[in-house]
């Protein structure tokens, strides 16, 4: 018998996404509401309590509701909002990020779907704070651009509409400058940092695809001609045989146009592609090139849903 998925939320960006790329599968049995009701209380929580697994895209304060209502029925939740990543209870839903994590979904009635950026920053980050290539109390920055889609339905408005010309930008807009970005919890939480990075978003004239960059200074990385290649194996070694996390060997000499790290590159993938680039100076650049709406967002929740279902993880997923 095809397991009750519910999506509440399925008309937003997140929501309609994951919808897209479960359509068709006979392994799961896809619950809806008519349009009419959709935002009907009682016929949202009538259809989370006949789930088996119901899937939130919604608000904070939604999903909050949403998850009492679930826990009532005993349904087990894959929450994309951003109200329960670092909260008590909840199993944080990245499977890549550690030895056993993917256990841990597989068991879990309640599971936090990382945000993009977020996604990109721990897997980056956490192989080398493991190792001890890098310090927990780093003094770390992000420099990430992401497409107009990851900032919601507002942002996408603005970005869309004709009268602002923001589609003929010709550079990115940096923005959230003036307060606590809601990634930076879950970033130094799953990172195993000790406190929170600089982070400096921005925003691109296109609707999806990202690139993170986290520079480290050769200050913070072990002394040595070889610091650059200890980065790259690090992460190279933790993501051997990811299906959705690929590392790029280290280019020498580097060979790179106005054309290389296109943050589009991973678009309509539940892929994410990482580098490492050392400097003759001894630093080294990080970067993780991803789908805001793919790995960053959908996809992600794909490989919890299936994990928790008792499915191939890869099951239904774009490479």
């Amino acid at each position: 018998m095809a397991a009750r998925v519910y999506i509440d939320g399925h008309v937003g960006t997140t929501g309609l996404r994951i919808r897209q790329w479960m359509a068709g599968r006979q392994d799961v049995e896809l619950l809806t509401l008519p349009e009419e009701q959709r935002k009907d209380p009682e016929a949202r929580r009538s259809r989370i309590e006949a789930a088996d697994l119901a899937v939130l895209c919604l608000p904070d304060d939604a999903a909050r509701e949403a998850a009492t209502w679930a826990g009532a029925s005993g349904t087990r939740l894959v929450d994309a909002s951003t109200a329960h990543r670092v909260a008590g209870g909840w199993v944080y839903g990245l499977p890549e990020l550690a030895l056993g994590q993917r256990d841990l979904i597989r068991a879990a009635n309640r599971v936090a779907n990382p945000g993009c950026y977020a996604s990109a920053v721990v897997l980056l980050l956490r192989p080398l704070v493991d190792e001890g290539l890098l310090a927990r109390d780093a003094p770390l920055a992000v420099h990430a651009l992401s497409g107009f889609s990851g900032g919601g339905r507002q942002m996408i408005e603005r970005w869309q509409e004709p009268a602002n010309e923001l589609g003929a930008l010709p550079h990115e807009a940096p923005y959230a400058l003036d307060r606590i970005h809601k990634h930076i919890p879950e970033m130094a939480h799953y990172a195993g940092l000790s406190h929170e990075p600089q982070f400096v978003p921005a925003v691109g004239p296109y609707a999806c695809g990202m690139r993170v960059q986290v520079p480290l200074p050769a200050s913070l990385l072990p002394r040595g001609e070889g610091a650059g290649k200890a980065v790259w194996e690090a992460l190279h070694e933790r993501y051997r045989g990811e299906p959705f996390v690929g590392v790029a060997p280290i280019a020498d000499p580097l060979d790179v146009d106005e054309r290389s790290f296109d943050p589009q590159a991973c678009n309509d993938t539940n892929r994410m592609e990482l580098r490492v680039l050392p400097h003759p100076s001894g630093h080294v650049l990080l970067m993780a090139i991803l789908d805001n709406l793919g790995k960053g967002a959908c996809g992600v929740a794909i490989q919890s849903l299936n994990l928790m279902l008792g499915l191939d993880e890869t099951t239904g997923l774009p490479v």
